[in-house]
């Protein structure tokens, strides 16, 4: 890739409010309550509103829209899917607006997406030892953000879980775990390609990724929505969907 950093650029249509007369009543915080109330009734996934007070590492415009508070809690731990592609994207994000980050035990993560401006603000930690949890404690310490990953699932009881529970609180980190779970984390992210851009049968090269990213957390309904990293799919022809 070159210097410049992954963008996100996918989103939702949006609603034509017009085509409920029966919202004119009401102000515009009521008229948006009432179309989340509908869209709820109706099984879909409607992003949350930004809550500014919520303590959190910022996201860009796109995945923000997906997080309570808009995006990452700080001293609490967030699990997410073994998906490349948006753990790099979040790191560029981060990083590009001045944050720094650690990552444990990816040592095959690939951060050319990063912009190379930003790479001196990526700790990267790819042989932890035996004792990545405390690693990941140490960097939480300090740092923006910590990407914890493990290869296996792992499932930490309340016990193993503790010191690093604590070292979180002491710090000013969001913990992003990929493969360790945690019992009870803030947030849960899910990630999974949904098309590919630039490449057609036997020709061309990838330029754009779709990834239809969800978030869950307790209290409140699943957020979801496809963002493209990389090239739009109008700069970026011809393109494939996956399916599955």
């Amino acid at each position: 890739m070159s210097g410049t950093p992954i963008r996100v650029a996918a989103g939702a249509e949006g609603a034509d409010e017009s085509a409920s007369p029966a919202l004119g009543h009401l102000d515009r915080a009521e008229q948006i309550a009432e179309l989340r109330s509908r869209m709820s009734a109706l099984g879909g996934e409607v992003a949350r509103p930004v809550a500014e007070t919520v303590d959190v590492v910022r996201l860009g415009e796109e995945l923000r829209m997906l997080f309570p508070g808009g995006g990452l809690p700080r001293r609490s731990v967030s699990t997410c899917s073994d998906t490349p592609a948006l753990i790099v994207e979040i790191l560029d994000e981060v990083t590009g607006s001045g944050g720094f980050a650690g990552v444990v035990g990816w040592p095959e993560l690939s951060y050319a997406g990063i912009a190379p401006e930003n790479l001196d603000r990526v700790v990267a930690v790819p042989d932890p030892g035996l004792d990545p949890l405390s690693v990941a404690g140490v960097l939480s310490e300090g740092l923006d953000l910590v990407v914890l990953r493990s290869p296996q699932r792992i499932d930490l009881s309340p016990v193993r879980a503790r010191p690093l529970l604590a070292k979180l609180r002491k710090g000013n980190a969001a913990l992003v775990s990929v493969g360790t779970r945690v019992p009870s984390p803030a947030l849960e992210v899910t990630g999974e390609v949904a098309g590919i851009h630039g490449i057609g049968r036997g020709t061309g090269r990838i330029r754009g990724i779709d990834i239809r990213v969800r978030v869950e957390t307790k209290g409140a309904r699943a957020a979801s929505r496809v963002v493209t990293l990389g090239a739009a799919p109008n700069q970026a022809k011809p393109s494939l969907r996956v399916v599955g």
